[in-house]
């Protein structure tokens, strides 16, 4: 008999077990495996090369953090059944099961409107019938339907287990420093209150500050970096461009899923999107637009030489909408340049928005020794929440570099 406990070496968190053989059933199956070949940061390592780790990585962190997270709270008397852990620890390995080639840029391309979750809950219900009912209470947990909220808040929340791996993780594939944080003692300072919901020790305050703070950072400085956005921002451009010009009834190379896709009309999801789907991964775009720089369409090839030979055009930051007279010259001289008369489609505008810490979605609560909850930034000890609950905003300008 296949002994199902295995133990993962991860560089991040170090030795990660398997305390319960369907999560091997699952980690094994060609949905979860497929994760092995989608990014989990899409093109970033074109700016941080050592931005090359998956969803697989992601979905293992998250999954070893629920454990850890689970057992803190088991030692501060919160009582967790067997199939309890079993359903969080299958929900968060499961969270992302539903992605599509390079994360979320072209989710909305392939899919229509499917928005990952949506796919991923797909996905689970498939995967429940087929291990006959296992699946369940994850799905419960998943979709917030659980009676017990911590749960879910561990989940999908602004504090959760998710968000605590990908940050550690990205910050030490990227070498970003700013974004790591210690994940630890962050576990360490989860309780659950009377209502059943997770709150935080009150002197776990700073610890918390620090991770927002951090996920602020990563955000400006890696997922929102300049390059980072017009990278994910021609990877969307190729796809709409391909579709386009498929529509069009031109013909263009590409393999036999990623085909099905371009000629995809939009419609309700079908058993044969979703069997498509999970057979599509990174290594169908990157093919198609290694294909595709030889393309007849000027955009098309433009474009995908750009990512193929990082050869990408220019980009200015401003904290500014730029002005339209500006915008237009640069319009007019990519038309000049390349001898076409749709620049437009070479010179956008691309607009990046943050909201660091959300006061009303599901806010952090923090738990004083009196046992009454009260929310983060109202804490007479917190130093930077207060300073974290507004909207920032940034404004990219990319176009030609041949006509700057």
């Amino acid at each position: 008999m296949q002994n199902k406990l295995k133990i993962i070496n991860d560089p991040v968190h170090g030795f990660i077990r398997i305390p319960h053989e369907i999560l091997f059933d699952i980690i094994e199956h060609p949905y979860f495996q497929r994760l092995r070949r989608i990014g989990q940061t899409g093109l970033l390592n074109l700016i941080f090369p050592g931005a090359t780790h998956t969803r697989f990585h992601h979905a293992l962190g998250a999954m070893h953090l629920m454990f850890t997270a689970l057992e803190t709270l088991k030692q501060k008397g919160v009582k967790i059944s067997e199939e309890e852990e079993k359903g969080a620890m299958l929900a968060i390995l499961m969270h992302d099961i539903g992605h599509g080639p390079f994360s979320h840029a072209l989710e909305n391309m392939l899919m229509d409107d499917w928005h990952h979750e949506t796919l991923s809950l797909l996905l689970m219900n498939r995967l429940n019938d087929e291990f006959n009912g296992e699946l369940s209470c994850a799905i419960e947990m998943f979709q917030g339907k659980y009676h017990r909220k911590f749960f879910n808040q561990l989940i999908s929340s602004q504090l959760d287990v998710d968000r605590l791996d990908y940050l550690k993780r990205d910050s030490f594939f990227t070498g970003v420093s700013e974004g790591s944080i210690n994940t630890q003692r962050i576990i360490s300072m989860m309780n659950v209150c009377e209502e059943g919901e997770l709150v935080i020790d009150a002197k776990g305050v700073y610890s918390i500050e620090n991770f927002l703070t951090a996920r602020m950072f990563m955000y400006w400085q890696v997922y929102y970096h300049k390059t980072s956005a017009l990278a994910e921002f021609i990877l969307v451009k190729i796809l709409e461009r391909a579709k386009y010009l498929v529509s069009q009834g031109i013909e263009l190379p590409a393999g036999e899923n990623l085909r099905y896709f371009l000629h995809r009309e939009k419609s309700a999801a079908t058993d044969e999107d979703v069997r498509r789907f999970t057979q599509l991964d990174d290594n169908d775009v990157i093919q198609a637009m290694k294909s595709w720089q030889n393309a007849e369409d000027k955009i098309l090839s433009y474009w995908c030489r750009c990512v193929i030979q990082r050869s990408l055009p220019k980009t200015i930051i401003s904290s500014h909408p730029f002005d339209r007279e500006f915008i237009k010259e640069k319009i007019k001289n990519t038309n000049e340049f390349f001898g076409i008369d749709n620049g437009e489609e070479l010179v956008h505008e691309i607009k990046r928005k943050l909201l660091p810490y959300d006061t009303e979605k599901q806010p952090i609560y923090l738990l004083p020794k009196n046992g009454k909850k009260i929310r983060l930034e109202e804490s007479e000890n917190q130093l930077l929440s207060g300073l974290m609950v507004n909207k920032t905003k940034r404004y990219i300008l990319t176009f030609p570099r041949d006509i700057s």
